[in-house]
């Protein structure tokens, strides 16, 4: 963000919220017990997700195969939690806990049972340089209480978070123009990628997921997704920019579903990205949004997070939209 050469203005999750969980497909629903130990379909989501407040500005969601949905803010510097089958977000990890800061991209990693969290200090304002430091912090996905904490070295800034079929997590590094690797049990974050993998900097490296075996990023500024083959040693092997059959405008939240894709779009859409080979084909699943940030999964219904950013990084005294009631918006998926 605090390179960022525009305003960031603007899922089932039982498989994937940044996640990705083996063995689950589109659309898979846990079932639960009734009282004779019989199986009953799981109740479906709630229409929309509340975020009570003012100056808020959420900036990325995700869910755990229960069902529960995480929101990260950059305005309360906190974490909320949707509990599975309620429709409001309630303060779940508060400012401070561990170190945290504005809270930026979350990932629910259940294999670890840790809930990944990017954070790192901005200023109010048209984008600019960051006011203190960036980390990858883990917290209990169960309780929210802290684990551990990765910072980036130099200048960097966490932005969004994926884990690889292994244990390892990536994270980009929005001003390095870079992916970050936590190996499996390891102490601290390397630089994964290529120099000059995705493009000279002011390209926005945002969004993150793992598909078909490649780590999958979007640079917001550029509207280019790229593909990373992950090596059999564990490291970046061949990157390819994608070709994409339509136009992605300022791709910010990515997340894998099934063997896809969904991606935000700028002009206020959710894509659902089919990646074939080195090419991959877009269709709309949800449009109509305000400033969208971020997507993730429950069962068959999708969530799209409206970040209002535009008023957060509004100059001093310009006009900035007037703020609205915060939400993630469902919609129903293919």
């Amino acid at each position: 963000m605090n390179s960022y050469s525009k305003t960031r203005a603007g899922l089932g999750a039982i498989c994937i919220g940044l996640v990705l969980v083996a063995g689950c497909s589109k659309g898979d629903q846990p079932a639960q017990a009734d009282a004779t130990g019989a199986a009953t379909p799981t109740p479906p989501p709630p229409a929309d997700l509340a975020i009570p407040g003012t100056g808020v500005f959420p900036e990325s969601l995700t869910s755990s195969s229960d069902g529960s949905v995480y929101i990260g803010s950059v305005g309360k510097a906190q974490i909320y939690k949707v509990a599975p089958g309620d429709s409001v977000a309630r303060p779940f990890i508060a400012p401070a806990t561990g170190g945290i800061r504005q809270v930026f991209g979350v990932f629910a990693d259940d294999s670890s049972g840790t809930l990944w969290a990017c954070s790192n200090e901005t200023k109010p304002g048209p984008p600019g340089g960051p006011a203190g430091p960036s980390a990858l912090h883990g917290f209990e996905l169960a309780s929210g209480a802290p684990k551990n904490s990765y910072g980036l070295p130099g200048n960097g800034f966490c932005n969004d978070v994926a884990v690889g079929p292994s244990g390892e997590v990536y994270a980009t590094d929005t001003n390095g123009m870079q992916v970050m690797r936590l190996p499996k049990d390891g102490s601290k974050l390397e630089v994964w990628s290529p120099a000059g993998a995705f493009g000279p900097a002011g390209g926005v490296l945002d969004g993150i997921a793992i598909v078909g075996g490649r780590v999958i990023v979007g640079t917001l500024a550029t509207g280019k997704l790229f593909a990373v083959e992950i090596g059999a040693d564990g490291m970046a092997g061949k990157v390819t920019e994608l070709t994409l059959a339509a136009p992605l405008t300022a791709p910010d939240g990515i997340r894998s579903w099934g063997n896809d894709l969904l991606a935000t779009d700028g002009s206020g859409k959710i894509q659902h990205v089919v990646i074939s080979g080195d090419s991959a084909t877009l269709t709309a699943v949800k449009e109509g949004l305000e400033g969208v940030v971020a997507v993730t999964v429950v069962g068959n219904t999708g969530y799209a997070l409206e970040g209002q950013l535009a008023i957060f990084f509004a100059a001093p005294g310009g006009t900035a939209p007037a703020e609205k009631p915060y939400r993630a918006v469902a919609f129903p998926l293919p």
